[in-house]
């Protein structure tokens, strides 16, 4: 064969295997079926908007994407029970654990591709969703959420107050009760020396909700942060979900039947159509007996506070 040829040859070979690996690969409509090919840019725009790092993408074409959605607390509000219940969705990606990434110091420093590197690999149509309760009423994440994505949609589910704190205290109660140590009763904890409620008590301040709200309001729109009532999920969660598909203007997919009450454990459970998902029996603990005039004193202490933060957000609960 003729040399020129040959070295023709070779070369158009060789320009056409480096060519296989330049153009994307054909992608499945996931509705259809029907196979097309995805241009290149169009996978760069993906991973813009969707926030998605090119180099997190496996071979399904699924990514690890930063968070569309996060729901930012409130400890003891029922921040797992939501998270669980959006996981019925087929739109959702929900990340696994509380990742801190925010509020925690040594993580925030690895970076913005640590982060997406801890979500779920979904298609980049999916909401991405993280859950970290603390983010609520620590005063430097409302600024760091808004330098990672100023338009993105905030969730956050509060409870009573008062019954917060008494779940509060009844956690770490349990966590010394496991350790096998002693724990003074709460009254110890909410109570000064002068007799009126203890401020410095952690518990007390993660409920003074209109105080740490004005730190989230500073920059995100009230428009732009959903908040959830706690208890009202608790007795019937079905209507509290529904609002939440509409503010992520996902598709009602998640329905009445998914929910049901499971009679031994004393709350609702959910059933996806395959099996049936319960909370961990560390989630509706009964509270510890409290002292009804220290209980008193609670609920009142907090009318004022309670009464700025319904101003604060143009609504009201039903709280103590």
């Amino acid at each position: 064969m003729n040399p020129f040829i040959m070295a023709t040859f070779l070369l158009g070979f060789i320009l056409l295997i480096q060519l296989s690996y330049v153009l994307p690969k054909p992608v499945t409509n996931a509705e259809s079926g029907e196979i097309y090919q995805q241009p290149f840019e169009h996978l760069r725009k993906d991973y813009l908007d969707s926030r998605c790092w090119p180099g997190n993408v496996t071979n399904n074409r699924t990514f690890q994407c930063l968070p569309q959605t996060v729901i930012i607390g409130v400890r003891k509000g029922g921040t797992r029970a939501l998270i669980e219940m959006l996981s019925l969705h087929p739109d959702i990606a929900a990340a696994e654990s509380e990742l801190h990434f925010f509020d925690w110091e040594e993580n925030y420093k690895k970076g913005l591709q640590w982060y997406a590197n801890q979500m779920p690999f979904s298609q980049p149509d999916k909401i991405t969703v993280e859950k970290t309760p603390a983010y609520f009423t620590s005063p430097k994440v409302p600024e760091r959420i808004y330098h990672m994505n100023k338009t993105i949609k905030l969730l956050l589910i509060l409870r009573d107050p008062a019954e917060r704190v008494l779940s509060d205290y009844t956690q770490l109660l349990h966590n010394h009760i496991q350790k096998g140590k002693s724990f003074p009763p709460i009254e110890t904890f909410l109570i000064n020396i002068d007799g009126k409620i203890n401020l410095d008590y952690k518990a007390v301040n993660r409920s003074l909700y209109y105080v740490h709200m004005q730190n989230w309001l500073k920059y995100f729109n009230l428009e732009d942060i959903h908040i959830v009532d706690g208890d009202k999920l608790i007795r019937d969660p079905f209507p509290e979900v529904e609002k939440v598909e509409r503010f992520l203007n996902l598709s009602p997919q998640i329905q009445a039947s998914n929910f049901y009450f499971n009679k031994t454990k004393g709350f609702y459970c959910l059933w996806d159509g395959v099996r049936e998902r319960c909370l961990h029996e560390s989630k509706g603990r009964t509270h510890p007996h409290v002292n009804p005039g220290v209980l008193n004193k609670l609920y009142q202490f907090f009318h004022e506070p309670n009464k700025k933060f319904f101003e604060l957000v143009g609504r009201p609960f039903d709280w103590h």
